[in-house]
């Protein structure tokens, strides 16, 4: 692969960030402060092609592939709309691959084009209460019933499900315990978000207010059978396959977040002035600021690699994974040391890092912890045993 970006991918992210110049910091913080969906945003993407980045040409979509998606969420994020930019158009991104690679072409041409044009909106429900990252341990249920499945259960932290038209759903339909092995008998739908038999309840969190997160109740909702994602019991082998594109653009929005928050506290070092010089003339704060600029562009690099892996067909979840734990901790360093260089100020909203910084540790928990991550590197890197 080539370390430099090639001039199609240049203009991407050039592009991009036109669009996103369109949206000052006045418009995150108040889409952040009134919990309000950044829907003026959400269109201008829309509409400039950018929510099909990686779906089907033939559908209306750029065809692309996960290293072009890479590069243009970390422009989105880094231009100072953060994880809430980013959270509004994540879905588009991964959340569809499952449908892409699984889907009948009729599944593809209804489900995928409103969702390229933006008309539509969706939201993932996999996450539940009390199964946490262990997914085989599951408890929403599809029972087979005429023309369909009824479903009942739970799921949170699911993201952007108030402003949502369609949920893709996993559950189970064979018990755990009947199964051979944990991650047969689940099955995976993408059908309405039908608001009667589906209760939305907004969970209130500490960042990323734009974009909301939601606890979600399913009473015996009727899903029909064309509406179920490929063969029945074979749910997470197909969400699996869109794990590690995850891992990748999480990790590229986190370093965009760090980068912004980084640009940030360097331009007020050059201008707050203390003892009759800049700030920024003083080791104690160079120093510092230095080290989180090696840290979030060796991140980068470990994220534009999982992902020229990846689109060429290659394994990646090693490199995925570690791009994930490096852009974590380099964002959420670079955003706490913008917060510092800013000294008070740096507490204020008006300097807008304070609200980085509160994004910036969701890099570190979702979608997958840190220890999770290390433990999965510890068996797949140096072949110890598995410990989970």
């Amino acid at each position: 692969m080539d370390f430099v970006l090639s001039d199609d991918q240049l203009a991407i992210d050039e592009s991009v960030r036109k669009i996103c110049a369109q949206f000052d910091d006045g418009y995150w913080t108040d889409c952040e402060e009134n919990a309000r969906f950044p829907q003026e945003y959400y269109r201008s993407m829309a509409d400039s092609g950018w929510l099909g980045i990686t779906m089907p040409e033939e559908l209306g979509g750029a065809g692309l592939g996960v290293t072009e998606a890479a590069i243009m969420m970390h422009a989105v994020t880094s231009s100072g709309g953060g994880y809430s930019a980013a959270s509004a158009i994540h879905i588009n991104l991964f959340g569809p691959h499952s449908i892409v690679v699984h889907g009948t072409p009729e599944q593809k041409h209804r489900w995928l084009v409103p969702l390229i044009k933006g008309e539509q909106k969706a939201c993932f429900g996999v996450t539940e209460p009390d199964a946490g990252l262990d997914t085989t341990s599951i408890k929403t249920f599809a029972t087979r019933t005429a023309g369909g499945y009824k479903v009942s259960g739970r799921k949170i932290w699911t993201s952007t499900a108030q402003v949502a038209d369609k949920i893709l759903l996993l559950t189970r339909t064979t018990p755990k315990s009947e199964c051979k092995r944990p991650g047969e008998g689940m099955t995976l739908f993408y059908t309405n978000l039908d608001r009667a038999k589906i209760e939305v309840r907004r969970i209130h969190k500490m960042g990323r207010n734009a974009v909301d997160s939601n606890a979600v109740f399913i009473d015996n909702i009727f899903i029909p059978e064309e509406d179920r994602v490929g063969e029945e019991g074979r749910g997470f082998e197909y969400i699996f396959h869109s794990l590690n594109p995850e891992r990748v653009l999480v990790a590229t929005e986190a370093i965009g977040v760090g980068r912004d928050a980084l640009q940030r506290a360097a331009r007020y070092a050059k201008e707050r002035v203390v003892f009759g010089r800049p700030i920024g003339k003083n080791q104690g704060i160079q120093h510092p600021l230095a080290e989180c600029w090696a840290y979030l562009e060796s991140a980068y690099w470990m994220c534009l690699r999982a992902g020229w892996l990846y689109d060429q067909g290659l394994s990646c979840a090693v490199e995925a994974n570690s791009a994930k734990l490096l852009a974590g901790r380099a964002a959420f360093q670079s955003c706490t040391r913008a917060v510092l260089t800013h000294g008070g100020m740096g507490y204020a909203r008006e300097y807008q890092v304070e609200r980085l910084f509160r994004e910036s540790i969701l890099t570190r928990i979702a979608p997958v912890s840190e220890e999770l991550i290390l433990s999965f590197l510890a068996e797949k890197a140096l072949g110890l045993p598995k410990s989970y």
